[in-house]
């Protein structure tokens, strides 16, 4: 069983953290980017290629258009509906919706400028990436409602794919992508800390009854 308190701490701690480097990227100018961020994104702009850019651009949408917004979002509630996991469904909703809502916070608390080099449109606010932000929530969700080694490495991964091409167009410095990672998974873990001993509790219904969403899979 998850510890409720390991979960809130390294929460609070991966949020502060992210605060730190958004102040530190910030601090001398919202458009005046360090010197590793300007040399990850010459080395980014150096490796772009026709195909290198068309699979960014898929990233873009899969990771941010409504394919994420939408359809991801609605088709793992209503599976977890479906087969009555519903607490862990109301998870998730109120998981995403904070992600969001502290990304566009920090976006407008920074007002960081983005490359000029970028090759997608995007709205407003550099710091922190709201793709990364969501690639690393859905990661963070996943290992927390099924706690396996091969999800933990497919999050790992899907997270770090979508930093990459995020920076691979330019619509992000290398920075912002780890602070959205950092926003993504701190979120997640501050609403597990809170939510989970809820979303595990079992049922008044006697213990033999089955299909119960607390009913622990192999």
């Amino acid at each position: 069983m998850t510890r409720r308190p390991v979960l809130l701490w390294w929460g609070i701690g991966a949020l502060l953290a992210a605060m730190a480097l958004g102040a530190s990227m910030t601090a001398p100018g919202p458009d005046l980017p360090s010197a590793i961020d300007r040399g990850w994104n010459q080395l980014m702009i150096d490796i772009q290629s026709p195909a290198m850019v068309q699979f960014g651009q898929i990233m873009n949408v899969v990771g941010g258009g409504w394919i994420a917004t939408y359809l991801v979002p609605l088709v793992v509630l209503a599976a977890l509906v479906l087969t009555r996991r519903w607490r862990a469904a109301v998870f998730v909703a109120v998981s995403l919706l904070a992600s969001v809502a502290v990304v566009q916070l920090l976006k407008l608390l920074f007002g960081r400028s983005r490359p000029e080099e970028m090759l997608v449109l995007s709205d407003y606010g550099s710091f922190p990436s709201g793709h990364t932000a969501n690639a690393a929530t859905i990661a963070v969700i996943a290992v927390l409602l099924i706690p396996r080694v091969w999800v933990l490495l497919l999050g790992v991964l899907w997270a770090l794919t979508m930093a990459f091409s995020r920076t691979l167009l330019s619509v992000h410095w290398l920075t912002d992508t780890i602070g959205g990672m950092l926003v993504g998974a701190g979120t997640v873990l501050i609403v597990g800390a809170i939510m989970l001993p809820w979303v595990r509790a079992r049922s008044g219904a006697a213990p033999s009854t089955s299909g119960s969403e607390d009913t622990p899979t192999s």
